[in-house]
């Protein structure tokens, strides 16, 4: 008893919290055709054109560059990514950060430039990121990889 108590109230590194599922209803209005094609849409701008890299593209940016609204763009990010659109965004930086931090030619680079680079805003939305997603820091991901 005491020791699934203990984990409760164990705080996570840098402020993490547990995903918590939201029923939404509005999440399944949106037709699966009208979903499709903005998963496609949203996977074009975000991965293909490197929206990621910048630090300032909102939701309703996107929204607009997409022409549709906020809601279906979150109905549908929710839904078919499973995770909210600032996550969605973070695991596509912290996905090239990882190679950047291993690739020799950005070895003179400082995590925080590679932090930049990848469209963080700041140093630590990057590691709280990071660390969400690899289950340790980018020093520690980097130290690694030059030994091997």
């Amino acid at each position: 008893m005491t020791n699934s108590v203990d984990k409760k109230n164990k705080r996570k590194p840098y402020n993490i919290k547990d995903r918590k599922d939201k029923d939404a209803a509005y999440r399944t209005l949106i037709r699966p055709e009208l979903a499709d094609e903005l998963y496609d849409k949203i996977l074009t701008k975000i991965v293909v054109q490197k929206k990621y890299r910048d630090p300032n593209y909102s939701a309703k940016e996107l929204a607009n560059d997409l022409d549709t609204n906020t809601r279906y763009l979150s109905a549908v990010v929710n839904s078919r990514f499973g995770m909210n659109y600032s996550n969605l965004l973070n695991e596509y930086r912290v996905k090239e950060a990882l190679h950047l931090l291993k690739d020799k030619r950005y070895a003179d680079l400082t995590i925080e430039q590679i932090s930049a680079k990848v469209g963080f805003a700041n140093r630590q939305s990057f590691y709280a990121a990071f660390y969400k997603n690899k289950g340790e820091t980018p020093n520690d991901y980097r130290k690694r990889h030059e030994q091997k």
